[in-house]
Order: structure tokens, then sequence, then C-alpha cells
């Protein structure tokens, strides 16, 4: 690929190296087209990531004003010094050809030495056998001294309908409470986060001393740290968007800011707290949140985020003062309601997500209609 203008043509490549990779690697079928297929799977995302990331420099000219002009210039794959290399051992596995599940939970798998007969180990994975999921392409990973077996699972769901709607939640995410829940009801439940910044803190700190030290053990220290946070980030949102699906049910719509293009102003953070403003795993929340919500006959739908932090839920005054965020305290200059800021935010999203199930397909507030 690298050698080659980085062609990516599934048929082509495999036209010119399918033969090639049977007889100088003894791989099976299946496997010299799972060979070609992560090579192509993994050139396109490294040609996106540096699309999404252009090279800026200073032209070394200036406007009419004496500042300097900048330009930008998309990166493309030929930006790259090195080919692609892939350091952990895995392969792609298609279903019924090169793997199969017995009875006994014992897995049939192709290997280049013939068919082989392993038994494993997978908490909850009866779930998945009462007939209604199908199974797809799994792909074999080597980590540590173990093996793991990652299998693709689909099932057909029904469409969700609005008006089947039997609660109405909006959540508000944030860093001092990771989510904020207000249902139709007027409860509230907040999820607090204060244990889980005082641990990003503590990674952050252990990541500093080891940059100090520049050294190639610091080097791979700090990798295995950088995995280990995004392992327990996936686990606090594992947990929390399960609690939210188990406490509300089915026929559930959760309502949820639309956060793609909101920036998170750090200007007004203290330096020590910014990493924690901006780094927090929101989308992947949303995912799972949305994932587990539809296994469950519920819904997930994304509103604005315009003004859901400035408006009084009471009487509809738009007033960005009227926000204190160190005090975390909204107060109404002009009707005199007062509440947690966070919960605020909640009972705004939540009415939008209401004026969804009655029609409205874009709901979002605006100055002009809120009685400013």
């Amino acid at each position: 690929m690298f050698d080659h203008s980085f062609e990516m043509a599934q048929a082509k490549l495999n036209k010119a190296l399918y033969r090639q990779l049977r007889n100088d690697y003894g791989l099976k079928a299946q496997m010299a087209q799972s060979a070609i297929r992560n090579v192509v799977a993994r050139y396109r995302t490294v040609k996106t990531q540096l699309a999404q990331k252009p090279y800026r420099y200073n032209t070394g000219k200036q406007d009419r004003y004496g500042n300097d002009i900048w330009k930008n210039e998309i990166r493309t794959l030929d930006w790259l010094w090195h080919p692609v290399n892939f350091k952990r051992p895995q392969l792609d596995l298609q279903r019924n050809r090169d793997w199969s599940l017995k009875d006994n939970h014992i897995m049939s798998i192709n290997t280049v030495n013939g068919r082989i007969k392993v038994p494993f180990t997978c908490q909850g994975f009866d779930q998945y056998l009462n007939g209604t999921w199908e199974f797809g392409m799994a792909k074999i990973l080597h980590v540590g001294n173990k093996w793991y077996m990652h299998i693709s699972a689909t099932k057909e769901l029904p469409d969700y309908l609005k008006e089947q709607s039997q609660h109405v939640v909006g959540i508000d995410r944030g860093l001092r409470f990771l989510a904020t829940a207000y249902d139709e009801h007027g409860k509230t439940l907040f999820f607090q986060g204060q244990e889980a910044l005082r641990k990003r803190r503590k990674f952050k700190r252990l990541r500093q001393q080891l940059q100090s030290r520049g050294t190639k053990s610091a080097k791979r220290r700090l990798k295995k740290i950088g995995q280990r946070e995004n392992r327990w980030m996936t686990d606090i949102n594992h947990q929390l968007s399960k609690t939210l699906v188990n406490r509300y049910g089915a026929d559930t719509l959760f309502v949820l800011e639309n956060l793609a293009n909101v920036r998170f102003a750090t200007e007004k953070v203290t330096k020590t707290q910014r990493y924690e403003q901006v780094s927090w795993a929101f989308y992947q929340l949303a995912q799972f949140l949305t994932y587990k919500a539809h296994l469950v006959g519920s819904e997930v739908v994304q509103v604005s985020a315009k003004y859901t932090s400035q408006r009084c839920p009471k009487c509809g005054r738009i007033y960005k003062n009227n926000r204190n965020h160190q005090q975390h305290l909204y107060v109404c200059d002009r009707c005199g309601y007062q509440s947690n800021d966070d919960r605020i935010g909640a009972m705004n999203i939540q009415l939008l997500g209401t004026q969804y199930v009655s029609g409205n397909e874009r709901p979002s507030f605006n100055k002009l209609t809120a009685g400013e």
C-alpha cells in the first residue's frame, strides 16, 4: 500500500495479492481476504485522521492590518514517512466459514493449521443465544498473554414511535454532575461527578510527572496510563447509561443536548481545570445510552443546546447573568425562581423533548419568543 500510491480498491488488491499472500504465508482463503481488508481499513482511518488535522503554517506575509497570514494545507497519505505497522496479531473470521459456536460454549475456529475447538468464558453471553440475535464477523486479538475474540451481533428492533412515549426525560451532561435527569413528573436525579474529577486529576498529575522525565520507560508508562484512563472512563459511561435505562425503563424518550460544534469556554476556567473541562467523553455516553435504550424499546433524541442553561423554565426569561457558575445556582431576575443550574438545564431540555413528542421536529429556544 505504502509503495504503490495507496491503492485502496479491494477488488484490485485482491487480484494483485491474493495468490501471493496464500503462497508466501500459507494463509487460508478467508485469511488472505482478511489481511487485505484490515490494511485497507487502517489506511482509510489514517487518511481521515490526517484530513481532520491540516498543516497550518505562517506564510511570512501580512494583511493590510499588519496581521500575519496563515495558511492551512490538507494533509494526505503522502505525508506518511513510514508504512502502517501492525504490532498486535489479529485476524478476522467469517461467520460459519471461519468460526462457529457449538454446544456447551465451544468455539470452532479456523487457523492456518486447521480448525480447532476451544472452550471460552464470557459473563452474560447467554443473553445473545435466545434466538433474537444474529452473529456476524469476529476478530481474534492477542493482548498480553491472552487471546480475545470480539464477535459482532445484530438484532432487529421495531422503529420507535414518539407517540408511544410514556416518559420524557431531559438529561444535562456535565462535570460536577456527570448527568442530571429531569422527568415529566418533576423529579430530578443527580449523578455525582466529584469522584470522577478527582481520579482524572490524579491521572493528570501522573502524566505530568512522567512527561517531565522524558525517558523511554516513562513514555511506556504514559501509554499504559492513557489506556487505563480510557478504560475507566468507558466503564463509568457504561454504568451511567445502564442506570438511566434501568431507572426509566421502556417507552422512554431520553433527550440530550446536541453538543456538536459546541465550544466549551476555557478562558473562564482555572488552568488546573481546563483539561477536565474539554476532555470528558460526552459523545461516548450518548452512544452507550442510545444502544442500551433501543434494547428496551426506548429512544434517544438530541435537541438544540441554545439557551438551555440561560432560560428560566418557569417564566421563559433568557438572561445569561442569571446563572452563577461559582455557586452553581440559577436565579431568575424576573420571577425569582431559583434552582441548581444543572437542574435548570435538564428542565429546559425535558421541555424541548415534550415539544418534540408534540410534533415539533426541531424544538429550540430563541430570545425573540422567550419574553426577553
